[in-house]
């Protein structure tokens, strides 16, 4: 590979760390061509960006981006696939899912929230970290339960208010 297209490949990893405020490192190897087709359909059903990538590349990358990400050094041997996305755990849901059938993408380290995630065991908190739209959605939820109690109580203290006149009328 040239340095040229180095280049231009830790470029491009460095604009897509800085673009996604979400990535998980994972590895995929040892899967077969269509289990890996089927992953990389999978991700592209919810707009997460699967990429396999060199980790000497990747690491140059990181040193190049915002943010200090010295905790995924480490991490960054054997084959190594790099998963981008908008939403939080949307790949870890994706990567839960898939290892109902395989034994792999394995999570190696996700960086969630502005979080770090190490090791394949923290898949299932990151499955359970709500996303923007989800912690909106529970905020308006919760907010509008009050008022829809006033309500309710409202309306059926108003069929109770007809029975009593309708009671009191009756007596007369």
């Amino acid at each position: 590979m040239t340095k040229e297209k180095k280049n231009s490949i830790i470029d491009d990893l460095a604009v897509k760390i800085k673009k996604y405020p979400h990535f998980y490192l994972t590895d995929v190897s040892e899967l077969n061509a269509e289990d890996t087709s089927a992953l990389r359909r999978k991700c592209f059903e919810n707009e997460i960006k699967l990429i396999v990538v060199k980790n000497t590349l990747l690491k140059i990358a990181l040193e190049n981006s915002e943010g200090n990400f010295e905790e995924l050094y480490p991490l960054l041997e054997k084959p190594t696939s790099i998963m981008f996305s908008n939403i939080g755990n949307i790949p870890a849901k994706l990567i839960k899912e898939f290892r109902k059938r395989h034994d792999k993408p394995v999570l190696k380290a996700a960086f969630v929230e502005k979080e770090f995630y190490i090791g394949d065991e923290k898949l299932e908190i990151l499955v359970r970290i709500k996303s923007k739209e989800e912690l909106i959605a529970d905020v308006i939820m919760l907010l509008q339960s009050p008022a829809k109690n006033v309500i309710s109580a409202l309306q059926s203290g108003s069929n109770i208010l007809s029975g009593v006149v309708k009671t009191l009328a009756e007596r007369e």
